[in-house]
């Protein structure tokens, strides 16, 4: 254990000699050894000992001390009123944090202050708005296995549970495969996760944090005992015994990082007395910190969207660009987001991540976009009454927190007074999707009028310091008010009586903080004071004085404000516990209003760029059987004048292409020099099929085609260095995946496959895929190469053809026409492309008499080399730490007689089998 995180062994050592809030310190730490504990002393956040010195250097604070009778501990300290953007970089910094309140009122206690861990604030339970980096989902992962106590068919099955703990959004799916899982998780890109005993971290990507958790909350009747308290019999939610345990695992979770006790890490059955820690107590609703906006379970299989891996995430652009200068909007759903709320962008966020496969799903989409579309007033209204939607769900939920100020219950009040308007706008809507969303945009009329009667229009951020609660709503509330004002009213006056009264024209009636109300007369006029004068200060210049009278007003003046303020206090609490029972209500109007504004935003992005409205195809329903034997599958996908959604903003021009697949031509060959359009023609095909299928209109001229189940990527060359994976390694598996995994009913992207290896090698890889994806696979296939002997390739296949793009030269320069037209290029134009990039003209024409060499040398192409290659991969797969029997089955592999695909098709299974084995 880190010693700056942890009590150092030497406060341990001591502990009883430790003063009380030291030890206080000591104990908090040992119970949250895996985070830094902030400790609340007065308006500050302290660490002491190594947390202290640590936090000075990373904060750049000042590193302090504090002296006490078992000696000198390091203390530094952050202002609690400024703690967040502390907090931010300890979090960036990799650390998780606990903070440690005080419970207690300091004059309202004799010993030392009570303080207690109110929050552990970690990636992926973040809830503050200054934390939250963006108004995307953040969410925290479960990653849970069967463990034997459910179904049989449970024990292999792997469970993945996603929360985003700032609004309610909580989603359970599993499988058997763990590639699926890892899929899912890249899709979710969730920033934290806890994986289960029998789960293996290699499921979580490199850049979620993954947090040791008490192994026991994943254990099955105690996740099912905290699944049931919220959501009622597991068994009617989730599917397994798996999917149980990632759930009930992640409310526990969830819970201790809002303060709960029962979930923290006990790796000891050592009584207290004998550790610093005590063990976990057990599930108990009284000790537990429940989030009560946690309402909804959704249960999902990922089979029910269009699966898209981390590689196709990240080649299409979809939430990140690849280029490292590029503006962050230049992804694909940056081109969509027209959103006018947070909510908004979430939902349309969600609908990208996951694309449907159903077409009357899509069509229902498509139908409220059209309708919108075609409404220009209507859906231009609706956007201005949605830039005044707060962010519903985040305020639901920190109001359910018990977390949300006066301010946040108007934000809620003012969003809902535009609901009415909304409604007004969809009242006479006619496709089914709107007029759903109508009847479900709820006013909340009550909620609103309680908070209109209760909360004034513009509060305080303060919630204790009275002026929240409204006059009028409160008879009670309002007597103490009258007391304090009617006091204040008879000091005003008794200025101008007391000086009728003394004579003295320069006396004042004045209030400080330390002494109250007082009479203040000069030096000068000290003879014409009354004798019921008590003298209170003397000052240089002058004496201030009070009145038995002055003496009782106040008393009535600062009692009445003290009740009044406790009175307000309580009066808020209760009005936001009565918003916070409506958490359902409100949530569904939150996701009503999310969908509302992600329609609306599609549809202001197809009338502004000029989409269409696609055509959605029924899947072939006899093709269920033809998966991966090439059989026809009915697929079609047809473009006329597509565009790149996001490259035409970019370009002062953009030349749109037709794309065209079906049955008897579902492989395009596609031939062309570098920087004529080969990449971005085949990304955009691929972006049109998924806007489709998100239920948006097009960047083209008419489109028609049927859902596709995945889409795969192999664009671009990138290395896992520290993985000791070569770029043409990284590339072979991202192939045998796709060998693997495709089917007639997916689209795969192939760009310039085998560039990592010998040109022979490289053909002899492009081609065997060529025909394996052809002739085993029957998917719809782009594939963008230089090798153009596979354009020949492409003539000898039933479902292939190809594809070129124009080029010119004028006066020895290319001329690149980014257009798309059929057959193969008449070559690959590098050396002209490497002029125009600037290279020295010695090395330009050293290229051209190679290139005529090589001409002229007619080399022939042989797999030859590719095989060899393959078997010296897979000896090497496992770095020669190869289990016996997978050694043996390399030595038996009768290479020679193995086409190139075979060979990395048998190397994949062998990897697999070693994966599953560690």
């Amino acid at each position: 254990m880190d010693s700056a995180l942890g009590p150092p062994e030497a406060m341990a050592e001591k502990r009883e000699e430790l003063t009380p809030m030291m030890r206080q310190y000591h104990d908090l730490c040992a119970r949250y050894d895996d985070a830094l504990v902030l400790f609340q002393v007065g308006d500050f956040y302290e660490t002491f000992c190594g947390a202290a010195e640590r936090t000075a250097r990373l904060l750049e604070i000042t590193l302090t001390s504090r002296e006490d009778s078992t000696g000198e501990y390091p203390m530094s300290g952050i202002p609690i009123d400024n703690a967040e953007s502390y907090i931010e970089a300890l979090l960036e910094a990799g650390y998780r944090v606990a903070v440690a309140d005080q419970v207690e009122e300091p004059g309202e206690t004799s010993g030392v202050v009570g303080r207690a861990v109110t929050r552990v604030i970690t990636p992926g339970t973040l809830t503050e708005d200054e934390l939250l980096a963006s108004d995307d989902n953040n969410f925290v992962a479960a990653v849970a296995r069967g463990d034997g106590s459910g179904a049989p068919s449970d024990d292999d099955a792997l469970a993945l549970a996603l929360l985003d703990v700032s609004t309610g959004d909580f989603l359970a799916t599993s499988s058997t495969s763990s590639e699926a899982i890892t899929d899912e998780i890249s899709r979710f890109d969730p920033s934290e996760a806890v994986v289960g005993p029998d789960a293996s971290t290699d499921l979580v990507p490199a850049d979620c944090m993954v947090t040791p958790f008490d192994a026991a909350v994943f254990e099955r009747e105690r996740a099912a005992s905290l699944l049931s308290q919220y959501f009622g019999q597991p068994d009617a939610l989730v599917a397994g015994d798996a999917e149980t345990r990632a759930c009930g695992a992640l409310l526990a979770y969830a819970e201790y990082a809002r303060g709960g006790e029962h979930g923290q890490a006990d790796d000891t059955d050592e009584p207290a007395d004998a550790g610093n820690s005590e063990p976990a107590p057990p599930i108990d609703a009284s000790q537990r910190t429940r989030l009560e906006y946690l309402t909804h379970l959704t249960r999902y299989d990922p089979r029910e969207y269009l699966l898209l891996d981390a590689v196709a995430l990240r080649s299409l652009e979809l939430f990140e660009p690849r280029a490292v200068h590029a503006r962050d909007d230049a992804t694909l759903v940056g081109a969509l987001d027209e959103t006018a709320s947070a909510l908004g962008g979430r939902k349309l966020r969600d609908w990208v991540r996951r694309p449907l496969l159903e077409p009357d799903r899509i069509d229902a989409r498509l139908d409220a976009v059209e309708e919108l579309t075609g409404s220009v007033q209507s859906r231009e209204h609706l956007h201005e009454l949605l830039r005044d939607v707060y962010d519903l769900e985040r305020l639901i939920g920190r109001i359910s927190r018990e977390r949300a100020n006066a301010r946040d219950l108007r934000s809620l009040r003012d969003t809902l007074a535009v609901v009415p308007e909304l409604r007004e706008r969809l009242a006479d809507a006619d496709c089914e999707r709107l007029e759903r969303l109508h009847e479900t945009l709820d006013p909340l009329a009550d909620i609103r009028e309680l908070i209109d009667d209760a909360i004034v229009s513009d509060p305080p951020i303060e919630i204790t310091a009275g002026g929240v609660i409204a006059e009028g709503y409160d008879a009670d509330l309002d007597d103490l008010r009258a007391t304090a004002r009617d006091g204040k009213q008879w000091i005003d006056d008794l200025e101008e009586r007391e000086r009728e009264r003394t004579g003295v024209d320069s006396l004042k009636v004045g209030y400080n903080s330390v002494h109250g109300y007082y009479i203040e007369v000069t030096n000068p006029n000290l003879e014409a004071v009354p004798e019921n004068y008590e003298r209170r200060q003397t000052l240089k210049n002058s004496e201030r004085f009070v009145t038995p009278a002055l003496k009782e007003r106040e008393s009535q003046i600062v009692g009445a404000e003290e009740r009044a303020d406790e009175r307000e206090y309580d009066l808020f609490c209760d009005v936001r516990r009565q918003v916070a029972d409506e958490v359902e209500r409100v949530q569904t109007l939150a996701d009503a209003v999310a969908t509302l504004d992600a329609l609306v935003s599609l549809a202001t992005v197809a009338a502004q760029y000029d989409y269409c409205r696609p055509e959605i195809l029924e899947p072939d329903a006899g093709s269920d059987d033809a998966t991966a034997t090439g059989d026809p599958s009915g697929l079609e996908i047809d473009i006329e004048g597509g565009r790149h959604p996001v490259v035409e903003r970019t370009q002062d021009s953009f030349v749109p292409n037709d794309a065209h697949f079906a049955d008897d031509e579902r492989l395009a060959v596609i031939t062309g020099p570098n920087m004529s359009g080969k990449s971005t023609y085949m990304r955009q095909v691929a972006q049109i099929v998924l806007l489709a299928q998100v239920g948006s209109f097009v960047p083209a001229t008419a489109a028609r085609l049927t859902p596709v189940d995945r889409i795969f990527t192999r664009v671009g060359a990138s290395d896992d260095i520290a993985g000791g994976r070569s770029t043409f390694m990284v590339e072979m598996d991202e192939l045998a995946t796709i060998l693997r995994a495709a089917d007639e009913r997916s689209l795969v992207l192939l760009d310039e496959v085998g560039r990592g290896t010998s040109t022979a090698d490289g053909l002899a890889i492009a081609q065997a895929i060529t025909e394996h994806l052809h002739d085993a696979v029957g998917a719809t296939t782009l594939f963008a190469t230089h090798h153009h002997p596979l354009t020949d390739v492409a003539e000898d296949l039933e479902a292939a053809f190809t594809l070129h793009f124009e080029v010119e030269q004028d006066e020895g320069e290319v001329v690149f026409e980014h257009e798309v037209a059929p057959g193969a290029a008449t070559g690959s134009y590098g050396v002209e492309v490497a002029t125009a990039a600037g290279v020295p003209e010695t090395v330009v024409e050293r290229s051209r008499e190679l290139v005529d060499e090589a001409a002229s040398d007619g080399t022939a192409v042989t797999t030859t080399d590719v095989e060899r290659s393959a078997e010296a991969v897979a000896a090497t797969a496992d770095g020669g730490d190869v289990p016996t029997d997978i050694a043996a089955e390399l030595r038996a592999l009768d290479l020679a007689h193995l086409t190139p695909v075979e060979a990395l098709t048998e190397l994949d299974r062998l990897k697999q089998v070693l994966e599953n084995e560690r």
